[in-house]
């Protein structure tokens, strides 16, 4: 864990920030039936070169792309191949970017054309989580507190939270301390403080919060095969509360 001891590192996260931003944006504009994966890659690793940074994803422990974008059932981490998107699908896109030496990372889930109803709920409850998760970050809040108001959201709308892979702190490393889970108790984990950097993102799937890694070694899928979805902000705390860089 660090503390961004100045506000130039802040400022730096949010370059990183932008980047990931665009990539979204850039990415979400391209989703249509026919879309291979691999094409959202490209476009992903062209952005973020464009806004002098580079990807926080490719060659992380050997990962072989700049995003990760995971269909349907497929949790977290899905590589981005050659699987050409259909009409009803869903996919979530993972990216992260680094801007002298500060990183940021952010996600989304979107659908394919036109959705059924529960893939529209459960993509509309994750963000929801999300929302909540951030509302509770402020100076002298705890992890507990985060990953309850993400629970709480998800768990009312008859969905399940992921537990075995959860948020993060982040900043000169992608994946720094604390670990900031999407369920808890409130009042309970790590305090945090000014100055810190997390990465809040529910991970949601339709059915059970088991998961099930594939032998690529990355793909996470539902262990039941049920719908997943994930939302991500990498969230700054100051002294006045919580400024999302990739909002």
């Amino acid at each position: 864990m660090i503390t961004i001891k100045d506000q130039a590192g802040f400022d730096r996260m949010a370059m990183a920030a932008k980047a990931v931003v665009a990539v979204h944006e850039q990415v979400r504009a391209a989703l249509a039936p026919g879309v291979r994966l691999r094409e959202l890659d490209a476009i992903a690793a062209e952005v973020i070169r464009a806004h002098d940074c580079t990807p926080s994803f490719l060659g992380y422990h050997g990962y072989p792309a700049s995003i990760c974008a995971s269909p349907n059932s497929t949790i977290v981490h899905g590589i981005p191949d050659k699987y050409r998107l259909r009409e009803g699908d869903i996919i979530s896109i993972d990216a992260g970017a680094i801007y002298q030496g500060f990183h940021a990372d952010a996600a989304f889930t979107a659908g394919v054309g036109e959705l059924d109803a529960e893939a529209a709920r459960l993509i509309e409850v994750t963000e929801q989580a999300l929302l909540a998760g951030i509302a509770a970050v402020r100076p002298g809040a705890r992890t507990g507190d985060v990953g309850h108001a993400v629970q709480q959201v998800v768990e009312a709308a008859g969905f399940s939270v992921v537990r075995e892979y959860v948020g993060h702190g982040i900043g000169h490393a992608m994946h720094e301390e604390p670990q900031i889970p999407n369920y808890g108790r409130p009042h309970s984990g790590v305090r945090l403080k000014a100055g810190m950097a997390i990465c809040i993102e529910p991970m949601v799937n339709v059915g059970d919060f088991q998961t099930k890694l594939q032998d690529d070694g990355w793909t996470v899928v539902t262990a039941d095969g049920s719908r997943s979805a994930h939302f991500e902000h990498t969230v700054a705390i100051t002294d006045q509360g919580a400024w999302v860089l990739t909002g």
